[in-house]
């Protein structure tokens, strides 16, 4: 396995061509569909014997035709679009209806189905902390108890094995989820002909970027565009640029420790990485529009200013490889924009890789749910998202030349090939910071409403005792 070092020297080094990638959730509301089977509020157990055959050769060989799986995620609009394509062969070879229905209000919404007992059948969560609560309620299914599981642990890297495992209802580890598509954090995107044109030259310290960015104002334009609003996730964008701050200022040990609840918000270490992110959104000559427009501006559209037609607005929009999705229909990577992975703070810590991704859990043992789950493990089922751009496959067994662009390529391998991974610390988190307090105390903070020392302590305050 390849170092990280030397994958981040490749995806530096090709960040002057780089060719994008893309996709978390454009959100629209919607209801939970009234035809979903209830699932049961505990799993059953897995039966004791079992036809010859996996469930997912079994659904092949059309054992569960006209049997319907119920899905629920916070894909919507393009990404559900994306999502039913991945779908299509595999119901029209298994003739299993995949029903899938997103919601912009995911995190809330789900909550509400779980314990409702109205839970879809199998669930993506962005974020593996608000899994890790149901499974720990007894919610979930234990995939082990189910699935192949050395099959599954060889067609992937050992850390999203590890990231699946979490207590269940008696507190002992089981595997609550498989992960269907993954993205790398970290890249700030520009619009390479105006950056060419101007003659400025992608950043590779952080103090190239910030004199990059002085560079910039004293041009006349801007440098960063941002937007934080996203629904009920409003914030999370915050907490992305925290993340990657962090892992480039202190030790991936103290990064783990954060995310556990043993390295307070309130530290000195985390402090430093979020007054980082402050000097630069709360200064109105680094953000187009001026701080105000960052909670206002969803994080989707906060990438149009690079791209205007009459000259970009802002040249720098930081984000995960998704992002891309949002971008004006028909630019081009690599002629329209580039991007280049966040520079490293204190050398001695480098560029390490931080990533996300969708992590699959199921409330229903039936077979045909099966055969959907184990289908997830397979980088197969990934081709047509690959290819139309929004989804790095973290299954060993994807082919890069699936990939539809030079920058998914990128960092499909340097993912793939990566000794050390660390998660997107929010995600990660147990749902009620990661996915509340972290989002909405840094909100809070960008709009004024309370200065950061206060948002950092009301998030400590806020962790489950």
């Amino acid at each position: 396995m390849k170092k990280l070092y030397t994958v981040l020297a490749i995806v530096l080094l090709a960040s002057m061509i780089l060719t994008a990638c893309g996709s978390p959730a454009t959100p629209a509301t919607t209801e939970s569909p009234s035809t979903q089977a209830p699932a049961t509020v505990a799993p059953t157990e897995a039966p004791t014997t079992a036809p010859t055959g996996s469930f997912l050769e079994r659904a092949m060989a059309g054992e569960f035709k006209g049997k319907t799986v119920t899905a629920t995620g916070p894909f919507v609009d393009q990404d559900a679009q994306k999502f039913n394509a991945t779908m299509a062969d595999f119901q029209a070879k298994t003739g299993i209806t995949i029903q899938y229905q997103g919601s912009k209000e995911f995190e809330a919404s789900i909550k509400a189905a779980i314990e409702g007992g109205n839970a879809p059948d199998v669930i993506d969560f962005p974020q593996p902390g608000l899994l890790a609560s149901f499974a720990k309620e007894g919610k979930i299914v234990d995939l082990s108890k189910n699935l192949d599981v050395a099959a599954i642990k060889a067609n992937y890297n050992p850390y999203w094995i590890d990231q699946s495992m979490m207590p269940g209802a008696d507190g002992k580890p089981i595997m609550a989820g498989v992960w269907e598509r993954v993205n790398g954090k970290g890249f700030v995107y520009y619009p390479k002909k105006a950056f060419d044109a101007a003659g400025y030259k992608v950043p590779t310290t952080f103090d190239e970027l910030k004199t990059l960015m002085d560079q910039m104002v004293k041009d006349g334009t801007t440098p960063w565009c941002i937007g934080i609003e996203s629904g009920a996730a409003t914030g999370w964008v915050a907490t992305d640029w925290i993340e990657n701050i962090l892992l480039r200022t202190t030790t991936p040990e103290n990064y783990d420790a954060w995310v556990q609840g043993k390295l307070p918000f309130s530290s000195p270490e985390v402090t430093n990485a979020a007054q980082i992110m402050a000097n630069i959104w709360t200064n109105p000559k680094y953000v187009y529009g001026g701080t105000a427009t960052i909670v206002k501006t969803s994080f989707g559209d906060s990438t149009l200013p690079l791209f205007d037609a009459k000259g970009p607005k802002c040249f720098f929009n930081m984000n995960g490889n998704f992002i891309t999705s949002f971008f004006p229909s028909g630019t081009v990577g690599g002629v329209d924009y580039g991007a280049f992975y966040f520079p490293p703070i204190d050398p001695k810590y480098g560029s390490p890789m931080e990533v996300a991704g969708d992590i699959w859990g199921a409330t229903n043992n039936r077979p045909e749910v099966m055969a959907v789950m184990e289908y997830f493990t397979k980088g197969e089922h990934l081709k047509v998202w690959m290819q139309q751009g929004g989804a790095i496959a973290p299954q060993k067994d994807a082919d890069l030349s699936w990939y539809g662009s030079d920058i998914d390529r990128v960092v499909g391998a340097a993912i793939v090939n990566a000794g050390t991974l660390r998660f997107d610390g929010s995600d990660a988190m147990p749902g009620a910071v990661g996915a509340g307090t972290f989002w909405k105390e840094m909100t809070s903070f960008v709009s004024g409403s309370e200065n950061l020392e206060t948002a950092l302590k009301n998030i400590d305050a806020s962790w489950p005792k």
